[in-house]
């Protein structure tokens, strides 16, 4: 038989940063799970799914797909499609929250979906580094039936009153990913980023290199989320090794001369940073160091080779999805690199 109500059940999320087909699929199972479609059940044609969902025919034939490669859809030509096997349940149904996606999140969600497997549901959702959106995703979805919460905890400013909001969600359904936040209750999972002890160590490993300069300046404006922890770990080793240490706000207006390392944070003041130095005609590795956080392909090229220093973000996702997949409950440190090149 064909629901005529069928469309309560099979849901699209505008705000939901799951890819739509996904959400297609995942709406189509959890209905089956209660119930509400059962075995032979005929579905909607593709058309009739791109007009009420609002979705392109190329997105909704692509759930279907997806929904036949696990064996719960079949289809008779000029029949339409049906419901072939109701019996799958996804035990996994995780509720995904990243602060922002830029290449190095979509690294992390793309090894988390892949180690994960197809059994499992991921409602993802991105509330940009604001307090009041991760409030209120975090609020809303708290009472849904999700097995796990994977978070990202970074915020441009609020956080003192995260874990208020993150307490309340039950421990043994909590993962704190690449970042742990103080105040959160114990116990709870983390996979997470070690970011002072990470940074002195990547600088230790430079030592030689570093050598030539005399200071260190690290980018770090007012306006970022990276954990101040970064300065720390900075601050000791410059201080251990002797080297003059600053923190610059602003690069555009920061006098740059011979002899000063340069770290840069966010992508958008490194553009800006080799842009100067170029202009002053200073030799990048000789005369003014470089390092940048986080590695891309284009830092390899960039000045004959950018140094970098890097989580491994792959890595970050593969061991939160092995926490999921095991059920236990434990803290791992994800390794960190660094990438000696010419800038240094």
């Amino acid at each position: 038989m064909k629901h005529t109500n069928i469309f309560e059940w099979i849901r699209v999320d505008e705000f939901s940063a799951t890819p739509k087909y996904l959400q297609l699929t995942n709406s189509v199972l959890k209905a089956i799970e209660m119930g509400k479609i059962r075995k032979n059940d005929l579905m909607p044609s593709i058309n009739e799914l791109s007009f009420e969902l609002e979705i392109s025919r190329d997105t909704a034939e692509k759930g279907y797909k997806y929904l036949k490669k696990m064996g719960v859809l079949g289809s008779v030509p000029g029949k339409g499609y049906f419901i072939q096997n109701a019996d799958v349940r996804q035990t996994l149904k995780i509720f995904l929250l990243f602060n922002k996606l830029s290449a190095h999140k979509k690294i992390i969600y793309d090894a988390f979906m892949a180690a994960l497997g197809e059994y499992a549901a991921v409602d993802f959702y991105i509330y940009n580094n604001d307090f009041g959106l991760f409030k209120k995703l975090l609020v809303a979805k708290k009472d849904e039936d999700y097995s796990h919460y994977v978070i990202i905890p970074h915020f441009r400013e609020g956080e003192e009153r995260a874990p208020e909001i993150i307490n309340t969600i039950p421990r043994n359904k909590l993962i704190l990913l690449d970042k742990i936040i103080p105040g959160i209750e114990e116990p709870y999972c983390a996979v997470y980023e070690n970011f002072g002890a990470d940074i002195y160590g990547a600088l230790d490993k430079a030592r030689e290199h570093l050598s030539k300069y005399h200071t260190i300046k690290v980018i770090f404006p007012t306006y970022t989320y990276h954990p101040v922890e970064i300065l720390d770990g900075c601050r000791r080793f410059c201080q251990e090794y002797a080297f003059t240490f600053k923190v610059v706000d602003n690069i555009a207006e920061e006098p740059i001369r011979e002899g000063e390392v340069y770290i840069n944070l966010m992508e958008e003041d490194l553009v800006v940073l080799v842009e100067r130095i170029i202009s002053l005609k200073l030799e990048l590795g000789r005369e003014v160091g470089l390092i940048s956080y986080n590695e891309t392909p284009l830092k390899k090229i960039i000045l004959n080779g950018i140094t970098t220093i890097s989580t491994d973000f792959q890595e970050m996702g593969t061991m939160a999805a092995r926490l999921v997949l095991e059920g236990s409950c434990r803290r791992e440190e994800v390794p960190f690199y660094l990438t000696l090149r010419n800038s240094l």
